[in-house]
């Protein structure tokens, strides 16, 4: 008796997880279309677009590539960029590393799961304090976000193929996305300073140096969150 009624107490938080973790996908998602849109207007293709979700599967790095690729700049200060952004998701893998038992055992399931380790599944697992909830919130919203993403992405970029991007302004996809992601970090005092010294570089850089370098220079900014002791 003891037993059911922890289970039925249980169902509604499973509930609670799993309808989080899917509405944030759903939202995600959406998104992918965007990205998909402006990665074909970008020059790529519909497979090179949907490969890139696949197998790299962390937005802001893709928007990054892409961004670079589309104003003509080198594959090598696309992938510069992109790289730079995809550290993160090592820090997340630090934070995550506690609860790594109960989101998979063995190397091949942990390899796995690293894929998986991105803000969004990082986010609402380190939200639930109970391993359980934790590993139900990780792989709903891991799986969840791992399939609209590239939905999204095969319906925007199937759609971009078929449309003027320039026409419906598509072609300012990339930075109009990138302004909605340093929103955030703008409300802070060392966010403010990181942007004003990044932005500095690259208009300093902009002139001289070959297309999507200035990013890799701009970014340098971010070691002034050295100074922050938190």
């Amino acid at each position: 008796m003891e037993k059911q009624s922890l289970f039925k107490m249980g169902d509604p938080e499973i509930r609670r997880v799993v309808i989080s973790s899917l509405t944030l996908s759903g939202a995600v998602g959406i998104f992918a279309l965007s990205f998909g849109v402006a990665s074909v207007s970008a020059g790529a293709s519909v497979w090179q677009t949907c490969a890139l979700s696949l197998f790299v599967f962390t937005g802001a790095s893709q928007f990054s590539a892409m961004s670079v690729i589309g104003a003509g700049g080198s594959m090598l200060a696309a992938y510069g960029g992109a790289v730079l952004l995809a550290v993160r998701n090592l820090v997340y893998g630090l934070a995550l590393s506690p609860s790594s038992k109960s989101l998979g055992r063995g190397l091949a399931h942990r390899l796995f799961a690293a894929h998986f380790v991105i803000d969004e599944t990082t986010a609402l697992a380190l939200a639930e304090s109970s391993p359980k909830f934790r590993k139900i919130a990780f792989w709903t919203t891991g799986i969840g976000l791992f399939s609209f993403w590239n939905l999204g992405t095969l319906i925007g970029a199937l759609a971009g193929s078929a449309i003027d991007p320039q026409k419906f302004g598509l072609d300012i996809a990339f930075p109009a996305a990138f302004i909605v992601m340093l929103r955030p970090h703008l409300s802070t005092k060392l966010g403010r300073q990181t942007a004003v010294v990044g932005g500095a570089l690259c208009l300093v850089s902009i002139s001289f140096v070959p297309v999507g370098v200035p990013i890799l220079i701009a970014a340098t900014a971010i070691f002034l969150g050295a100074r922050d002791g938190r």
